[in-house]
């Protein structure tokens, strides 16, 4: 489920490191592979990843394998896309989305006082 431009976090360490050190806003898609609406959702969160590449740094966390992550951001359904600015949570989205949704909240990220 993961590609060159959307990366999966396999570990606290790397997620913790993925929020903190990154210059541009950072996407994390919370999901599992059991889940229709996360599958659904992906092609459009790679499509964002792959135009948006130079202004946005977007991951993947699969919640069956790191389940302290989903649990520490208190997330209770999936997907779940987390919008970060220098490592501070921004907004979250829970549920399927439109892509202009998706959007809107990168740039609303990018552009939050944090």
């Amino acid at each position: 489920m993961a590609s060159k431009r959307v990366r999966l976090i396999s570990d606290e360490a790397a997620f913790t490191a993925a929020i903190n050190n990154s210059s541009v806003p950072v996407v994390v898609d919370l999901f599992a592979v059991w889940c229709s609406p996360c599958k659904a959702i992906a092609p459009v969160i790679e499509q964002i990843a792959t135009e948006l590449a130079d202004s946005v740094d977007v991951y993947k966390v699969d919640v069956d394998e790191v389940p302290s992550i989903a649990q520490n951001l208190g997330v209770r359904s999936i997907p779940t896309l987390v919008f970060y600015r220098n490592g501070k949570v921004v907004e979250k989205l829970v549920g399927s989305r439109s892509r202009s949704e998706y959007i809107a909240a990168i740039e609303r990220a990018r552009t939050a006082a944090v």
